[in-house]
Parts: structure tokens; sequence; C-alpha cells
């Protein structure tokens, strides 16, 4: 169970729609959360995979812009240095 206060305004809203609609007031707030759920899973479908990492992109960057390309090389040099010691 979960008890709600809403302001003098969405509450009398929600009377008026209760009674035009002849539904009690939990249905009503039922199907606007079911709603609300609905668009907000279709909204997160709808952003591509770049969008929705985008706030991670670059948090912890290194300050090196080469890593992808030059990663067997930098591999090669830890292995060796690992090795030569």
């Amino acid at each position: 169970m979960l008890s709600i206060r809403l302001d003098n305004s969405l509450e009398s809203k929600l009377n008026f729609l209760a009674q035009e609609r002849h539904l009690p007031k939990s249905k009503i707030i039922k199907d606007a959360l079911t709603y609300y759920f609905d668009m907000l899973k279709k909204e997160s479908k709808e952003k591509t995979p770049y969008e929705l990492g985008s706030e991670f992109f670059g948090k912890y960057a290194s300050g090196k812009s080469d890593l992808s390309t030059t990663y067997k090389q930098k591999l090669k040099e830890k292995i060796n240095a690992k090795n030569t010691h």
C-alpha cells in the first residue's frame, strides 16, 4: 500500500476524472503509472547505444589518444620490461 499527498489542483483533477469515467481513483493512478513506466521503457529503447553510454565515454580518460592503435607495442614493452628483471 502506498499513500501520497497531492496538491489541491491534482486532487481536484483526479476527482473529476474519476467521477466522469466512473472509475476508482486508485485505478486511474495505477493506469497512469503503468503508462509512465511504458513511456520510459520506450524512450530508453529508442536511444542508440552511443546515446545510452555517452555519459560514460571519456569519463576516466588516460590522456593518451593512441591506446587503441599502439596497444600491441605497449603490451610488448610491458612484457619485455617484466622479463628483463
